[in-house]
């Protein structure tokens, strides 16, 4: 990574700036950094000490009736040395580095649970895996060994060039301007390899966020049979990132070609001149030797720490990446000092000339002007075409998003006064497309009540009229469901969904279009469950299928973001308005 020789230009010290982000997360660890730190100084101090002690044994170990055994012993000893250091100091910077990253993986992590779902639509999912995973593994190579290197091979380069002008200040010169000559060639051909890096970068991210995508939508490719075109979509982003990485590993390794070539070359013509001063008498074997095992030091100093500073270069790209992330500050965030929700067995809804936009389509409102109550206990349907705002109302209310004007009340207490943790404890949702975890059927209907015992997620299993499937699985509520509970069918995934609800025994229950994906047996079973939650609490319900409605103590017509009817089932019929239509579309179809 010989790239990154070049000074840092305004885009590169903007990275390194970032790096600075990491100190929170090892802050907590200066300890164990201050003992690396010092177990790293004594390596250097002793592995700058082993040329001098070949010197002397050259110079003074081989002369007849010297201890030659001593000197041998000594430098024995120093190995010894050296390498106990070198052993705690990876040891040490190892653990920082996995304890580091995992922290920050932690606190991202943490960071994007707390977004709003419109943080979601300006960023996809693909893209924060992406960073979770490939950034923060940049970051962990650097803290956990590559800025290590760097500090040993900066003391390395520093110390063997002290220590070659105390040894020959003539061949110190020489071996300097060398140096200069060797480096400055990759320092100014340097930018365009760091450039490629970033674009290698770039394009992996790219095939993250697709794989993603696509592996999240497998039953869909397959059912469009899009294996092929989709394969063939990830191969060109492949290929792109191939091109890329090969671009810039081309440039790298010409570059190394050059700088090998021309250490080696600088350390022959030294070496050369080294031998003449000893054949003439200026210069001993030992002080030869001990040069040119400094220079070496030297040498490989420049190029471990040009390695280094690329793999620092590119750790403060994926840093500031990562800090993009955490610095992401949530929209929908508690008061300072939020009210506290009275105890209540039912919820109380206003909605009080209630408009709202969506972030990304201001010009349009979702919903305009829109009043309603809804009593305790009371059950009301929103119905009403695709984009009328039924979903919307939920949104609002579970404070996914806050109101552009007017104001939403639960049991009385604006919900901008709310801390929406508190607000949402107190709500139950099966939606339309239940969600089923990678977990076994007790968990995924714990997932209500994280405190719950077994025998109370069963008996909120038998309440929604899941205890009869699961118990004919394998290993009855111990059997794993499989990833999106690929196992189960629709409506046991519905039933499971109702049972986590109930088990939160929420005051108000929001059922999104619950049984519109199901079949009429399936359905049947599910409104039974439905009707269970239901029962002595309050709830909304969205649906496109007016006969799961007809239960409703009154339905709220919505278009176009305005309620444009209220009344109950019989009432609309005979209005002749919108759900009339509705119904006998219904009806014919």
């Amino acid at each position: 990574m010989l790239e990154t020789l070049s000074p840092p230009g305004p885009a590169a010290r903007r990275r390194l700036v970032a790096l600075g982000g990491l100190w929170p997360f090892l802050r907590p660890y200066r300890g164990q950094v201050l003992f690396a730190f010092l177990l790293l100084c004594l390596a250097s101090v002793v592995m700058l000490l082993v040329p001098l002690a070949v010197r002397q044994l050259i110079d003074h170990g081989f002369v007849a009736g010297a201890a030659v055994n001593g000197y041998f012993l000594a430098l024995f000893g120093i190995a010894l040395l050296w390498g106990a250091a070198v052993a705690g100091r990876f040891y040490y910077v190892s653990w920082i580095g996995e304890r580091v990253t995992a922290d920050l993986r932690d606190a991202v992590y943490r960071r994007m649970l707390a977004q709003s779902p419109q943080f979601f639509e300006y960023t996809r999912t693909g893209e924060v895996l992406s960073r979770l995973t490939a950034d923060t593994t940049l970051v962990q190579t650097v803290v956990g060994s590559s800025v290590s290197m760097g500090l040993r091979s900066f003391f390395q380069f520093l110390g063997g060039l002290v220590m070659l002008a105390v040894t020959s200040a003539k061949l110190f010169v020489v071996t300097l301007v060398m140096l200069v000559l060797v480096v400055l060639p990759l320092i100014l051909t340097a930018r365009g390899i760091r450039r490629l890096s970033r674009e290698s970068q770039d394009r992996i991210a790219d095939t993250s966020a697709l794989a993603g995508e696509i592996l999240n939508a497998i039953p869909t490719v397959q059912a469009f049979t899009k294996e092929g075109d989709e394969g063939a979509r990830y191969s060109v982003t492949v290929e792109a990132s191939f091109a890329s990485a090969i671009r810039r590993t081309r440039l790298r390794a010409a570059m190394t070609a050059t700088a090998i070539g021309g250490v080696f070359g600088a350390v022959v013509f030294v070496l050369w001149l080294g031998a003449q001063a000893v054949i003439a008498g200026s210069m001993s074997a030992g002080q030869l030797a001990s040069f040119i095992l400094y220079a070496m030091f030297t040498a490989s100093g420049i190029g471990v720490i040009a390695e280094v500073w690329g793999d620092i270069m590119r750790a403060a790209g994926a840093t500031e990446r990562l800090m993009e992330l955490l610095a992401a500050e949530a929209v929908i965030r508690a008061p300072d000092a939020p009210l506290a929700l009275p105890p209540a067995r039912q919820a109380r809804i206003a909605f009080e000339n209630v408009r709202f936009h969506y972030p990304s389509r201001p010009k349009t409102a979702a919903l305009a002007d829109v009043t309603l109550e809804v009593r305790e206990g009371e059950t009301v349907a929103l119905v009403g075409p695709s984009g009328a705002g039924k979903t919307t109302v939920f949104q609002l209310l579970l404070r996914f998003y806050d109101v552009s004007g007017g104001t939403i009340r639960f049991n009385g207490i604006d919900l901008r006064q709310l801390d929406p943790a508190a607000l949402r404890a107190q709500i139950g949702l099966v939606p339309q497309d239940a969600v089923i975890f990678s977990a076994d059927a007790m968990e995924n209907i714990r997932y209500g009540r994280a405190g719950a015992s077994d025998e109370e997620v069963m008996a909120a299993a038998r309440a929604a009229l899941a205890d009869e499937f699961i118990a004919r699985l394998p290993q009855g509520y111990r059997t794993f469901l499989g990833e999106r509970g690929l196992r189960l069918s629709g409506g046991q995934r519905q039933r499971i969904a109702i049972a986590r609800a109930m088990l939160r025994n929420p005051p108000l229950l929001l059922l999104d279009e619950a049984t519109s994906a199901l079949d009429a047996e399936s359905e049947a079973l599910v409104q039974q469950g439905l009707e269970a939650a239901m029962r002595d609490r309050t709830t909304l319900i969205i649906a496109h299928r007016l006969a799961t409605v007809r239960k409703a103590d009154r339905i709220i017509v919505l278009e176009h973001g305005r309620i444009v009817e209220t009344g109950t089932p019989a009432q609309l019929l005979q209005q002749g308005g919108l759900y009339a239509r509705l119904a006998n579309l219904q009806l014919v179809a």
